[in-house]
């Protein structure tokens, strides 16, 4: 009798098991079904062009030609990207350019830290600051074209009426357009990182705060000892993708500079797109696209490497 009641159990379970494991499958399969037209998009818009760059960068092809003219030239596309003095510039200037991200954020926690503590009226500065963060990156570029107008421009105006005779013509100036660029930059970026920073000096507790002014600290004290290393992951995270986002600047150069005067505003992006959509050579600027990726990949494993020695969570 105890072997029939162990069989009949056994049977039981087994029964039970192949129930929840169909279950498991019609609901993976409803679920699959669920994300199956995210997966189509993201592998026809996304995978297969990143896997067909990296394969045309090996090749030399123009966007007018037939695939069969498609030619094979192994690393002489990477071989005269070297040799390239507009890639080159376009390099060197988006090196610049990512000293916009500490200074961003530097300005953006000092506000941060000002508005939460000690200013009355706080959610109207945040909006002020957010602003330009939201608004259309082409209107900003023609605001800004205007008043970096060398003659007229009010910014000019206010430089001579204070006695400075010749003062910078901006974009119009080699010496001066990438610097113009980036104080741009730094305006439009500074409202995100501003919210971000006080998204998190809002998580602090003020019971560190307590502790520190019954021990006498002043404000720098707390601020070097509390403030930035609490919020020492949201530096992280403005820090990566704030680097991510200044190898990623177009619109601001497309509409302001076009990579003049003379590529002293070229940033490899733009240079990608000059040489892909209106030389129309495809391989060339697939090689730019992969260099560019190793870059942004290398930058980033630097960062997740170093952030284990000052980032606190």
């Amino acid at each position: 009798m105890s072997s029939k009641a162990d069989i009949s159990t056994t049977s039981k379970v087994l029964h039970v098991k192949k129930r929840k494991s169909s279950v498991e499958r019609n609901e993976n399969l409803v679920g699959f079904l669920f994300v199956s037209p995210m997966l189509i998009g993201v592998t026809i818009l996304v995978l297969l062009p990143i896997f067909a760059t990296f394969i045309l960068s090996f090749a030399d092809w123009k966007f007018i030609q037939n695939i069969d003219q498609l030619k094979w030239v192994g690393f002489n596309n990477f071989i005269e990207l070297m040799q390239d003095k507009v890639f080159r510039k376009s390099l060197i200037n988006n090196a610049l350019f990512l000293f916009t991200v500490p200074i961003c954020m530097i300005i953006s926690l000092v506000l941060a830290v000002v508005i939460d503590k000690s200013v009355y009226m706080k959610s109207f500065f945040k909006v002020a600051f957010f602003m330009p963060y939201i608004s259309s990156v082409v209107a900003i570029a023609v605001v800004w074209q205007v008043l970096f107008h060398p003659s007229s421009g009010p910014i000019n105006q206010t430089l001579m009426s204070l006695g400075i005779d010749n003062p910078p013509k901006w974009i119009a100036d080699p010496s001066f357009a990438l610097i113009s660029v980036m104080l741009i930059q730094v305006w439009i970026s500074v409202g995100f990182n501003l919210i971000i920073y006080i998204a998190g000096l809002q998580s602090i507790p003020k019971e560190l705060y307590e502790a520190a002014d019954m021990d006498g600290a002043n404000s720098w004290v707390k601020f070097r000892r509390i403030t930035f290393p609490m919020v020492s992951p949201t530096s992280f995270f403005l820090l990566i993708t704030g680097i991510i986002s200044t190898f990623k600047v177009f619109d601001l150069i497309a509409v302001l500079t076009k990579g003049g005067p003379i590529h002293s505003t070229s940033m490899i992006v733009w240079h990608l797109y000059d040489t892909a959509f209106v030389n129309l050579d495809i391989g060339y600027s697939s090689a730019m696209a992969v260099i560019l990726f190793l870059i942004v990949f290398i930058i980033t494993i630097f960062q997740w490497i170093g952030q284990k020695k000052w980032v606190n969570y």
